[in-house]
């Protein structure tokens, strides 16, 4: 199946909480995307992996999401190996995409850390002709777009998710066992106070400010954003 993005994250929500709103717009202007998420989120304080299997699925269905998929690999253990890098050289072979949005290189959770390395290095590799990853052709995708999540950085693109604000908050919330829920006996973490939420709406109202539009989801790129007219920018 050939998509035209595909979303890497490390844990079952990261993904929605970060790039909802893009890969909402992306499916409302017909372009097919892809989920994949590296572990279940099974050292998560809150709910276990099958719960949270649920939960991913629900969500990647309300973003309208072609396809979402799990690595398998151990939550609290997303190791730079070989392994671990044809895991995911596989996934992007599978799927071509085009875009690639993964987690920035600077984060408080070295998992989005490691996901963000495997991920950077596993779209060159893909590229290498001698690299045998089955019967599936060598690809690399045109361009990565990197996401903010506890970390900031100065973002080099914005993107406009103000007409998919209403659907990203739905898939977050679909993640029920790890936000609030007042009749939850769970222990309580950061991402289950009342305060995260507002946290992560005041997010995208900021950087909407920023790039003069009610909500927008920033992102950062290596390679410059090149285009042939000012008409996508004006």
């Amino acid at each position: 199946m050939k998509l035209y993005a595909l979303a890497f994250g490390a844990h079952p929500d990261d993904i929605e909480m970060s790039a909802g709103g893009t890969l909402s717009m992306l499916h409302r202007n017909g372009k097919p995307f892809g989920m994949v998420d590296f572990t279940r989120g099974e050292m998560g304080t809150r709910g276990n992996a099958t719960i949270r299997a649920g939960e991913a699925k629900a969500a990647a269905k309300i973003l309208g999401a072609e396809v979402r998929e799990n690595l398998g690999i151990g939550d609290s253990n997303i190791e730079l190996n070989r392994k671990n890098l044809l895991k995911v050289v596989t996934v992007i072979r599978k799927y071509q995409p085009d875009i690639v949005f993964a987690p920035y290189r600077e984060e408080r959770h070295p998992d989005h850390v490691h996901a963000h390395q495997l991920v950077s290095d596993a779209m060159f590799y893909a590229g290498l002709r001698k690299l045998k990853t089955g019967n599936l052709a060598p690809y690399r995708p045109k361009h990565a777009y990197f996401y903010m999540q506890h970390r900031t950085f100065i973002p080099t693109l914005y993107v406009d998710i103000s007409n998919d604000f209403d659907t990203k908050v739905a898939a977050i919330k679909a993640h029920k066992s790890q936000f609030f829920d007042p009749k939850s006996k769970d222990p309580q973490t950061m991402l289950s106070t009342p305060e995260f939420m507002d946290y992560l709406l005041g997010r995208m109202r900021y950087h909407g400010r920023l790039a003069g539009v009610r909500y927008a989801e920033p992102f950062w790129t290596q390679e410059p954003l090149t285009i042939s007219d000012f008409d996508s920018v004006v």
